[in-house]
């Protein structure tokens, strides 16, 4: 049996790659492609192994989704919710039932504007009580929860 004989035969037959017939006959891998492709049957092997290709492709996918589990990442959303909560309980926190203005306004960001001063200052459209801050002066020093011995000019 001829080199060429025993390579159509490992290629049709056992349906194996050119690389692995290359080693087996001891050929380069371009030798056996050229051997190949000079057969008329190639058109029918190249369709026959497209086709159990998506075959083993579909039945692996299935087994694969059916066995694989995803790492399950920690939600760190309610840690997250509570720790703000504390934060805003103590911005918050009434000494003596006052509130800050600079608090009240964080609180209630959409009643103001900033205007060209940079100060802030409450929409004229609003209607609010006597104790409503109208305009807040923001380039005074206000300490900060972090550091309270230093101060900033602005929240």
């Amino acid at each position: 049996m001829s080199n060429k004989d025993k390579i159509l035969d490992l290629f049709y037959n056992e349906h194996l790659k050119q690389k692995e017939i290359a080693e087996i006959v001891g050929t380069s891998t371009q030798y056996v492609s050229k051997v190949v492709r000079a057969d008329s049957r190639i058109n029918q092997e190249k369709e026959y192994r497209k086709q159990t290709n998506s075959e083993q492709r579909k039945i692996y996918m299935q087994n694969y989704f059916k066995t694989y589990n995803r790492p399950k990442k920690e939600d760190l959303a309610y840690q997250q919710m509570i720790a703000q909560l504390e934060q805003d309980i103590l911005e918050l926190s009434f000494k003596n039932n006052i509130i800050s203005d600079h608090a009240f306004a964080k609180w209630n960001s959409s009643a103001y504007h900033t205007n060209s001063k940079g100060n802030l200052v409450l929409n004229r459209n609003l209607k609010v009580g006597f104790d409503v801050p109208k305009s807040i002066n923001m380039n005074i020093k206000v300490p900060t929860q972090k550091y309270k011995h230093k101060y900033c000019y602005s929240y």
